[in-house]
């Protein structure tokens, strides 16, 4: 995990005060992305993920001018243009009443690089409550990791009742059968990568589809796990190997270099009534 160098909140470096309720309270929603010289992949699609939230849990509409501000603030601060960052927004309180202000918690550290070993996985039957939301309810998902790596496994992979491959632990899936990518039909957190390489694939006219993927049906896929940090090869399921991830990743790093970085607005550039783009 990245070693956080600061945290803010509100576009300041925050006190005790201002982590008790966030620390304490296990309310509120966010988003972690990497900023390379001050841009970021997907920008519209974290921003949105982020106002989407606040209207769903709090009735709130999150300005992106307010959200550009802490982001710069932060790294203002960490004072380098290359970052990891995760943007969590919380009630004032417990107590707080519908449509409430909300806070804006910036965490900034050291860049993250994807991790290059394949990944074994242990399937686990779970489903993520409120799974279209990204919120900070993650103990679950941690433990899932957790015990199978007491297993001697590297990772947690959730299936839902009926044995459909969901996620993973904080990652979705890119699966290849050879023809085309495959990205599993199911209840799971929808990630910002997914959605960029799904536009980046598109483009290159990549076969696509998503498809019901039974826990079975593994071994005969390659796959990938994707996420803010990037993509890593997928090893095996529960000790069976599955298929050579090789042509995936040659396409997934394809996309990536067809995926643009969008610099993070200045104060100047964007008017707090103005929303962002939807999907790619």
């Amino acid at each position: 995990m990245t070693p956080w160098r600061l945290v803010h909140c509100d576009g300041r470096a925050a006190s005790a005060g201002d982590l008790a309720t966030p620390a304490l309270l296990n309310d509120g929603h966010f988003t972690t992305l990497q900023v390379r010289d001050g841009a970021v992949q997907g920008l519209d699609l974290h921003v949105e993920r982020l106002r989407d939230a606040s209207r769903q849990l709090f009735g709130t509409d999150e300005a992106p001018a307010r959200i550009f501000a802490a982001m710069r603030a932060a790294l203002d601060a960490l004072g380098q243009a290359d970052a990891t960052l995760r943007i969590t927004i919380f009630p004032e309180a417990a107590s707080s009443p519908a449509d409430a202000p909300t806070r804006i918690l910036v965490a900034a550290g050291l860049p993250w690089a994807p991790e290059t070993q394949p990944l074994r996985l242990r399937g686990y039957r779970y489903m993520r409550h409120l799974p279209e939301i990204k919120h900070v309810g993650t103990f679950p998902l941690f433990n899932h990791r957790r015990l199978a790596r007491a297993e001697g496994f590297d990772d947690a992979l959730f299936v839902d009742d009926g044995g459909r491959v969901c996620e993973g632990s904080v990652w979705n899936l890119a699966l290849w059968d050879g023809v085309r990518v495959l990205w599993p039909r199911a209840s799971a957190l929808r990630g910002t990568r997914e959605r960029l390489l799904q536009a980046a694939f598109a483009a290159m006219g990549v076969p696509q589809a998503e498809a019901v993927v039974p826990l079975e049906r593994l071994p005969s896929l390659a796959g990938l796990a994707c996420n803010a940090r990037g993509v890593q090869p997928l090893a095996a399921i529960d000790g069976r190997p599955m298929q050579d991830p090789g042509p995936l990743q040659a396409l997934a790093a394809e996309a990536d270099t067809r995926t643009p970085w969008t610099p993070i607005p200045g104060a100047e550039e964007v008017s707090p009534t103005v929303g962002v783009t939807g999907p790619l």
